[in-house]
């Protein structure tokens, strides 16, 4: 039976920041959600799994074959589909076979069903292309469907896959999503996706305390979750009273003392008591308080133990939430109007043609579409980095725009620098409170931006364009949750559900639509062949 198993793992990085340590995991023909903040380890975890990286301390035992998901960010100019599924030098003996040029030997080696198996592998999901269609001429999303199609088609017995939906339009994702929904082998899979997470067996989840296996789908793992960290959460309130009980006894412990002490001296200065007693009774209470005091620290060490225990359990980030200046945006006032435009990048083949758009008051507006439908250009037309070709674009509001790179930031300044480039009406108090805000509190802000994970980036661009005076009347969003981890995709949407002007996103994460109030949806569809 195939199994993957991991014993007492642990991983420290070259300058031995301890990534994970003690982790004791096991995984079977089930479909396994991985799922922690960035930066918690899942990505080298999956690596030590497949053999990309050497185990430090612990063993993984891999019964069974592995899949891994191939990331092409190079591509060699003559690669091609089949280069994915291993099938190049068995293609090539096919196609001297159908030209006569093969020997009798290799005719007797040709796989005569490869192209069929290619094509159907191809199908699961969703992508129109053949084993001899270059790489190059695919889309970023289209080639990881086609990686993915070439994982499968070995039928491995684990499946490894890091954030496979990324970059996919809609259709890609749903194709993603159908065929782990029908995968019966094994699957680890490490995703923000929560569409995706949905359909998994079990959700693990990473954290700095460790690893931790809960049954079901996503669903299953936020309502578990939410059990235990309120069960935690008391735990913590009780330790944390027993600590300030004990501390209240040994006070009036001390205050009971002090006030018998001064009530034994005050009777010994009289003369009624002889010397002799008096040592005695000095002797005893020294004694007697050397013990309460003793006893005092143990069950303060006990409880200050107990409460730390308790803490450890609530791994948590307070729950994100956020009060912004209103906008002051009419509800009838237009701040967007396109009317009839028709535009793009290279003359004579227009990716967007006669298209309006008009978006009044706190609309909350999605764009959404295939790759290559023209999206990124339409964002452009709005924030005028890219002119009409006919037609007109008119914006009647001040606006920012918030693209995957947060692009408004400047990476070797801090957040605090930031926000006072961006918003400099503010003095030192309001620009700490803002920042505050948005959980960057005190040396928080002083954090340069190159140094910032993907997901603390965008809570930065976020709180300086929204944290000002008066935040923009139209924000615009370019695949915020793109290599998001949930904790960080939930911050943004907590953000956003209380900015009170318009939004018009671009996004494929349908969950993240839903959560910031998404009221309309403009779909764009591919250029005509004429285009």
């Amino acid at each position: 039976m195939s199994a993957i198993t991991l014993s007492n793992l642990a991983w420290s990085t070259p300058d031995d920041r301890i990534v994970f340590a003690d982790l004791h995991l096991s995984f079977g023909a089930e479909r396994a959600g991985l799922v922690g903040r960035n930066g918690v380890g899942k990505t080298t975890l999956l690596r030590l799994i497949a053999g990309a990286l050497p185990v430090q301390t612990g063993k993984i035992t891999v019964t069974g074959t592995i899949g891994v998901l191939r990331q092409t960010v190079q591509l060699k100019a003559d690669e091609t589909v089949a280069d994915l599924f291993g099938a190049r030098d068995a293609l090539a003996l096919l196609r001297r076979a159908e030209q006569g040029a093969a020997g009798i030997e290799e005719l007797g080696e040709a796989d005569w069903t490869l192209e069929d198996r290619i094509a159907a592998a191809l199908g699961r999901v969703g992508l129109d292309a053949t084993a001899d269609t270059p790489l190059s001429a695919l889309s970023g999303g289209q080639r990881t469907r086609a990686s993915l199609a070439g994982v499968v088609f070995t039928e491995p017995d684990f499946l490894l896959l890091d954030e496979p939906t990324n970059n996919l339009d809609r259709a890609g994702r749903d194709a993603v999503i159908a065929l782990l929904a029908g995968w019966r082998a094994g699957a680890i899979v490490v995703s923000h996706d929560r569409d995706l997470l949905e359909t998994m067996d079990a959700i693990v989840e990473m954290t700095t305390l460790g690893a931790t296996r809960y049954g079901g789908n996503w669903s299953r793992y936020r309502e578990r979750k939410a059990l235990e960290l309120a069960a935690a959460e008391r735990d913590l309130a009780e330790a944390e009273r027993q600590v300030a009980e004990v501390a209240r006894g040994a006070q009036e412990t001390a205050e009971r003392k002090a006030r018998k002490d001064g009530a034994g001296k005050r009777k010994g200065a009289k003369g009624d008591m002889p010397r002799i007693l008096i040592g005695a009774r000095k002797d005893r209470a020294e004694d007697t308080g050397g013990e309460n005091r003793r006893l005092a620290e143990r069950r303060g060490a006990q409880v200050a133990e107990a409460a730390a225990a308790a803490r450890a359990r609530v791994e948590t980030v307070k729950p994100f939430s956020v009060a912004l200046a209103p906008t002051g945006l009419p509800a009838n006032r237009t701040v967007l109007e396109i009317h009839d435009v028709t535009a793009g990048h290279v003359p004579g083949r227009p990716i967007l043609s006669d298209l309006s758009l008009a978006i009044s008051g706190p609309e909350r507006v999605a764009v959404t579409g295939p790759n290559g439908s023209g999206k990124t250009t339409l964002l452009a037309l709005v924030t005028g980095q890219l002119k009409p070709w006919t037609g007109a674009v008119r914006v009647a509001a001040d606006i920012a725009m918030l693209d995957q790179r947060v692009s408004l930031l400047d990476p070797t300044a801090s957040i605090r620098d930031n926000f006072v480039r961006l918003n400099g009406e503010r003095d030192e108090n309001a620009c700490r409170a803002a920042l505050a805000r948005f959980m960057f509190r005190a040396d928080a802000a002083l954090q340069i931006v190159s140094t910032l994970s993907g997901g603390q980036i965008l809570r930065a661009g976020l709180a300086c364009v929204l944290g000002g005076r008066k935040p923009p009347s139209l924000l615009i969003l370019d695949e915020p949750t793109n290599h998001l981890d949930i904790d960080s995709i939930e911050a943004v949407e907590a953000g956003l559900r209380a900015y009170d002007g318009a939004l018009l996103v671009v996004s494929h994460d349908e969950a993240f639509l839903e959560a910031i109030g998404i009221a309309r949806r403009v779909r764009l569809t591919l250029p005509g062949p004429h285009s």
